[in-house]
């Protein structure tokens, strides 16, 4: 019994550690509001040192490259896919790849990543590269809306692979499962490791060895955290760098998320509660605003 004690005040250090959490509300760092044509704006990736997002379900299938000064539309490129729920962007430096796998009823088996070469500032024209996996440890698809621990709103690329971050209703946390984007068919999502992170996730950014997740409670409330690459693609095995960032009836229904050396840049979609509302909104947080 003794030899499990360190072992459980281990644990204990690090679900304590976990709850420690820092106010970096982020009202103040607003950009501009989005254009109305981006009011569902669900994914957001820098390539190039460009700054790209996309609508979510309903929308037209089409990236958008916007000014990361003033947040005004650059361009518009349309994709030849279904737009049935984009909710991640990523890209490997030649291909974005986009996440078509938004499930809050937990009942989708079409599951799918669309790979997009991308040069020269230009999309592939052609249908895209189609990428499609399930979750093994799925087994029922009855519909659940927000319950489900199967849906997923993040993902990024790195080391050969997309890591794809569920968004757990009912678990309040998230699990990465990796995929293969060269492997045709349909796959499975392979899963590596969860946390704990008492918010429903949606989207993520990887930089420098550090992995950005942000995402919104129930009640509205909105977090990032920032984890350590232990080792490569392992992000989960130290408590993370918590943010509170404020609350979605001010600054927006938080659903975008990309990093570079500058600084973190955060969209936001329209939110609306009864009389309330949240314009859709990009915001920037200067790198010195955070942690080491």
């Amino acid at each position: 019994m003794k030899k499990m004690i360190p072992v459980f005040l281990l644990l204990i250090h690090l679900q304590v550690s976990a709850q420690k959490t820092d106010f970096l509300k982020i009202r103040k760092y607003r950009v501009s509001h989005l254009d109305e044509q981006l009011k569902e704006s669900s994914g957001l990736d820098l390539m190039n040192g460009q700054l790209y997002t996309f609508n979510d379900s309903g929308n037209t299938p089409d990236i958008y490259q916007v000014d990361r000064t003033s947040g005004n539309i650059i361009r518009k490129l349309p994709v030849q896919a279904e737009n049935k729920d984009w909710e991640a962007l990523a890209n490997d430096g030649r291909n974005f790849y986009i996440g078509d796998f938004g499930n809050n009823a937990g009942t989708r088996k079409d599951l799918t990543v669309y790979k997009v070469p991308f040069s020269e500032g230009n999309l592939n024209t052609d249908v895209p590269e189609t990428i499609r996996f399930y979750y093994p440890q799925q087994k029922e698809f009855v519909p659940d809306y927000g319950q489900t621990d199967f849906d997923a709103e993040a993902m990024i690329y790195l080391n050969g692979k997309l890591h794809i971050f569920t968004k757990e209703w009912s678990s309040k946390a998230t699990s990465r499962y990796e995929i293969d984007p060269e492997v045709p068919g349909v796959q499975e999502a392979k899963k590596k490791e969860s946390f704990k992170t008492g918010f429903m996730v949606t989207d993520a950014a990887y930089f420098e060895h550090r992995l950005y997740l942000i995402g919104y409670t129930k009640k509205t409330e909105v977090f990032l955290e920032v984890f350590k690459e232990t080792e490569p693609g392992v992000f989960f095995s130290e408590a993370p760098q918590k943010y509170y960032l404020g609350s979605a009836l001010s600054i927006g229904q938080i659903e975008g998320i990309a990093v570079d050396g500058t600084g973190i840049y955060i969209s936001g979609e329209k939110f609306k509660v009864s009389v309330t509302h949240a314009a859709q909104s990009l915001y920037f947080i200067p790198k010195e605003k955070l942690k080491d």
